[in-house]
C-alpha cells in the first residue's frame, strides 16, 4: 500500500448497526492503513454519539455535525427536513463547534418519496442555506448529500458562495459534476463504484485532483445489502486506479491530499 493511507471522507459510524462492534470496525480500518474517518451525522439525536466516538478514538474518528435533508421518524418512516429539525440541532453544533472538522451531512434530496412537493423542496433549501451560513461563520467545510438533486445542490452552493465543499456519492450526470469541479468542489467516491455504471462514468470524467474517497458505511458497499465498513475504502481506490490507468498508490496519495484541502482541520491529526 502507499506510504500515505486513505482517508474515509464520509461514513456513518454512529449508525445502530455498528453499535455492538464499533471497536472492531475501527481497529479493522486502522489495520487496513486507513488514516482517518470523517464521521457525519443526520439529525440532532445522533450528535452526542458522533462526538463520543471522536473522543473514544481521538485523531482517528473526526466529527461532522449537520442536519440531513431526509429525517427518520422511525426505521419505517422518513420525511423531508424542516427548519424545526434544524432549530433542535443548532445549539448542539454551537456547543461542539471546536471539535468539528466539518458541517454534515447536509444537502438536498429530491427523491419523489421524500420530497414530492415544492413546499418540501423549498424547506430543504432553507435548511441547507442556513447550514451553509453556519459553516461560513464557523469556517468549516460542508459534507454534502445531493440525491436526485445534483444540479439544484451545486447551483445553491454556488449562489450562497460556499467554497469548501465535498459532494458525497454524487448521483447526477458527469457534466453537472463538472460544474462543481469548476467551482472548486470535491467529489468523494464510494466502494459501490464497482457495481455502479453511473459512478464509473463520473470517475472517467472527473479529474483525480477533484476526487476524495469515502465508504458511506454502512451503505454503498461493494455488495448490495451487505453492511459496508471503512476498511473497504481501498476497493474504491483500486477501481479508480483501474479506470484512470494509474497506480493505486497515486490515487491514495492525491485523494488524501484532497481530503486535507477540503477538511483543513485534518492537518491537526494526520502526520503526512
Amino acid at each position: 500500500m502507499a506510504a500515505v493511507g486513505a482517508v474515509d471522507c464520509h461514513c456513518h459510524l454512529a449508525a445502530p448497526c455498528f453499535q455492538a462492534d464499533v471497536e472492531a470496525v475501527v481497529r479493522a480500518a486502522e489495520q487496513a492503513a486507513v488514516m482517518a474517518l470523517v464521521v457525519v451525522s443526520e439529525q440532532a439525536g445522533e450528535f452526542r454519539s458522533v462526538v463520543a466516538l471522536s473522543e473514544r478514538f481521538p485523531g482517528f474518528v473526526l466529527p461532522c455535525l449537520g442536519v440531513h435533508p431526509v429525517q427518520e421518524v422511525s426505521p419505517e418512516e422518513q420525511r423531508s427536513v424542516t427548519l424545526k429539525d434544524l432549530d433542535a440541532a443548532l445549539p448542539l453544533i454551537e456547543l461542539y463547534k471546536d471539535k468539528l472538522v466539518g458541517i454534515g451531512e447536509v444537502g438536498l434530496d429530491f427523491t419523489p418519496r421524500f420530497a414530492s412537493t415544492d413546499e418540501e423542496k423549498e424547506g430543504q433549501r432553507q435548511v441547507l442555506i442556513k447550514q451553509i451560513e453556519l459553516a461560513r461563520r464557523l469556517d468549516l467545510p460542508l459534507n454534502v448529500h445531493s440525491r436526485s438533486a445534483g444540479r439544484p445542490t451545486i447551483n445553491l452552493l454556488k449562489e450562497q458562495g460556499a467554497t469548501k465543499v465535498l459532494l458525497h456519492a454524487f448521483d447526477g450526470k458527469p457534466s453537472v459534476a463538472m460544474e462543481g469541479v469548476k467551482a472548486g468542489y470535491f467529489f468523494s467516491i464510494p466502494p459501490s463504484i464497482i457495481r455502479s455504471e453511473q459512478k464509473q462514468k463520473l470517475v472517467k470524467l472527473l479529474p483525480l485532483e477533484s476526487m476524495c474517497l469515502e465508504t458511506d458505511s454502512p451503505a454503498l458497499g461493494p455488495e448490495k445489502q451487505v453492511r459496508n465498513e471503512p476498511k473497504n475504502i481501498y476497493i474504491a481506490a483500486e477501481y479508480i486506479a483501474k479506470i484512470k490507468g494509474i497506480p493505486v498508490e497515486e490515487v491514495i496519495e492525491v485523494t488524501t491530499q484532497n481530503a486535507l484541502k477540503v477538511f483543513p482541520k485534518l492537518r491537526n491529526f494526520l502526520q503526512i
